[in-house]
């Protein structure tokens, strides 16, 4: 169970086409089964999407998709977050402050997961990974983005957690212990920014078809789980002035 008061997804809520219009919002991993969800739906919702990832030419694929969808065009900007040090965290801000002027959401899709595998068995790197790019990474884009974030009327950050009752267990390695880290920073910048125009908000998705889910579950058939389209839309929900009762709290959109 997590430590974070527990929010929903009003009933029958959906984006609309202007939910975040004007806005500009910064995607993390977005290329990725969730990023590219996410994006879509941030670009559906009237947004300037920024997508960000380590691998240009999928970020390209994933600009070449949207356009063909669409979509309006997104803005890349790549970004290794396994090797990133602050000046690229400082100089991904400076640049959406001189080509926008403004910055009013991040959605930390990225996320390190390299299978199940017992203490014992788990190669360093891997440990070191997950906890830089899980809970680091996202401290340090946060952090270089703040200022920016705070000039807008109204912004979000949105981090992603996961099921805190499965990663709590054995062979969940340094991913489950990066969440877990992940949940606590998620506490601590929300006490520090419980009032004004910032919100700290976490999501809590279901079971859904990607990539991470198809390497920690390998059992099963992945296509029985629906695509990270919901969790999404729930995404928009947050990034929007529409969640403000939310703040601090995680969204869970698992059943029940």
């Amino acid at each position: 169970m997590t430590a974070l008061p527990i929010a929903r997804l009003p009933t029958g809520w959906t984006p609309a086409a202007d939910t975040l219009a004007d806005r500009v919002v910064l995607v993390t991993g977005a290329y990725g089964g969730l990023g590219g969800a996410v994006a879509r739906a941030v670009a559906r919702a009237g947004a300037t999407v920024v997508i960000t990832g380590k691998r240009k030419r999928q970020l390209e694929k994933l600009y070449d998709a949207m356009r063909e969808e669409g979509l309006s065009e997104p803005v890349i900007h790549p970004l290794d977050m396994e090797v990133a040090i602050p000046r690229d965290y400082e100089a991904l801000a400076e640049g959406l402050e001189r080509d926008f002027g403004r910055l009013d959401g991040i959605v930390h899709a990225a996320a390190s997961f390299a299978g199940l595998t017992p203490v014992s068995m788990l190669k360093p790197d891997d440990w070191l990974r997950a906890l830089h790019v899980n809970v680091s990474a996202p401290f340090a884009l946060t952090q270089a983005c703040l200022p920016l974030l705070g000039q807008a009327s109204d912004s979000s950050v949105v981090f992603v957690l996961d099921d805190p009752d499965l990663l709590q267990r054995a062979h969940w390695g340094g991913y489950g212990a990066s969440k877990a880290a992940l949940e606590r920073f998620v506490a601590i910048l929300h006490d520090e920014h419980d009032s004004g125009p910032l919100r700290v908000h976490a999501m809590l998705p279901a079971p859904m078809r990607t990539a991470l889910r198809r390497l920690a579950y390998f059992g099963e058939d992945i296509m029985q789980r629906p695509p990270p389209d919901a969790t999404a839309a729930a995404a928009v929900y947050l990034l929007g002035a529409q969640a403000r009762a939310a703040r601090g709290a995680v969204l869970d959109l698992r059943a029940g």
